[in-house]
């Protein structure tokens, strides 16, 4: 088998605190997100989703990197970041925001954790927002501090989670609300807990904060999991595909806005405080978009695993040759549901649901329809509930 240090282009990529514990469950491929190694290979991924749905799953997300703001301003500076309104938002408060450049167009979508008053976490999606962040702060004359902590966070996910969170917590643990976070310790080891995941899911996210005691704190887990038939795993796509939950770089990038993607709701851009990208909202609301996200299910045989490139999607048949409508960012097959399903971002004349596409795979075109998403569990009961 395989050692740890086989794997690796040298040390410009990361390693987390959990590598050498998932080489030895059984990780098998590795992608790189945030310039870190992330397990993406632990054997079948139909196998892992099941193992999700059913049961629980550990998944080593220290890819999830952290940027820290705290000072006197930390508040008024996070929210010149989003466009989302941070008013409200309490000590132990969690939420899930975009962060938009001066043109509206989206940078991260990550979880932002207000740890204190004046502290906050932003826990990122695939891009530098550290970078971003502390080029903002420059010229912003607000008194913050700007760093990557020494924070390293597992997701603990799947209805079981919480059976073995009680082992590993206690049950009051059972007290802790969705989207909410506690300071907590485990033999020692300072962590963050967090009733969050990339899984649509019950889960929970458990956030390291001494890189030196990642194997412990794998193995502590992984323990008292097994009476509940927790396996070491991955983020599913397919089960992040039938939620409907973005993965930045595929279904959002720089050049996307959140009028796009039917996140309004997140947008407070008529509030009093500033962010950056407000003007750019305010006018992308009132012209309107051309292009929408829609949930598509895909008529050809199951595929083998998500696609790799952007499919283009066509009109319908009968509408003669003609350039692409939009393109498949994210195509999964769903053994749930038993259809290939995806998200895609298509032009405003083609997004309604009904409407019949055709998508150009490598094996030539096939018939599509947009369909509502989320594919499965929309109101997110499973998650919040």
């Amino acid at each position: 088998m395989s050692q740890p240090d086989d794997f690796g282009f040298g040390t410009q990529i990361r390693k987390s605190p959990f590598f050498d514990a998932t080489v030895k469950w059984g990780a098998k491929g590795f992608s790189v997100y945030n310039h870190m190694y992330i397990p993406r290979d632990f054997g079948d991924p139909e196998q892992n989703f099941w193992n999700l749905v059913n049961d629980a799953i550990l998944c080593d997300v220290a890819v999830e990197r952290q940027v820290e703001i705290s000072g006197p301003d930390a508040a008024r500076f996070v929210q010149m970041l989003t466009p989302r309104d941070l008013s409200k938002l309490s000590v132990g408060q969690c939420k899930y925001i975009l962060i938009t450049n001066e043109q509206g167009g989206i940078l991260n979508d990550p979880v932002l954790l207000r740890l204190e008053e004046n502290r906050f976490w932003i826990s990122l999606a695939d891009s530098d927002i550290l970078l971003w962040a502390q080029g903002v702060a420059v010229h912003s004359g607000m008194d913050v501090s700007i760093h990557e902590p020494d924070v390293s966070p597992l997701q603990l996910q799947g209805p079981q989670s919480l059976e073995i969170m009680k082992v590993l917590f206690g049950e009051d643990i059972a007290d802790l609300r969705y989207y909410w976070l506690r300071h907590l310790e485990l033999n020692g080891m300072p962590l963050v807990v967090s009733r969050t995941g990339w899984s649509s899911e019950l889960g929970y996210e458990i956030y390291l904060q001494d890189g030196s005691r990642g194997g412990e704190l794998w193995e502590a887990i992984m323990a008292a999991g097994a009476p509940f038939g927790l396996k070491p795993g991955h983020t599913s796509s397919i089960r992040r595909i039938e939620g409907g939950m973005l993965s930045y770089h595929a279904d959002a990038d720089i050049n996307t806005n959140p009028f796009e993607l039917g996140l309004d709701r997140l947008l407070n851009i008529d509030m009093d405080a500033a962010f950056i990208g407000k003007a750019a909202l305010q006018r992308i609301r009132a012209e309107g978009v051309s292009r929408r996200q829609v949930g598509l299910v895909i008529e050809a045989e199951p595929l083998k695993g998500p696609n790799t490139t952007f499919w283009p999607v066509f009109g319908g048949t009968g509408t003669g040759a003609q350039s692409p409508v939009g393109k498949v960012t994210s195509a999964v097959y769903s053994p749930r549901l038993q259809q290939n399903i995806a998200l895609a971002m298509v032009s405003n004349g083609h997004s309604d649901v009904g409407t019949k596409l055709e998508v150009a795979m490598l094996q030539g075109k096939v018939q599509a329809t947009v369909v509502d998403r989320p594919f499965f569990d929309p109101k997110k009961k499973i998650a919040s509930g």
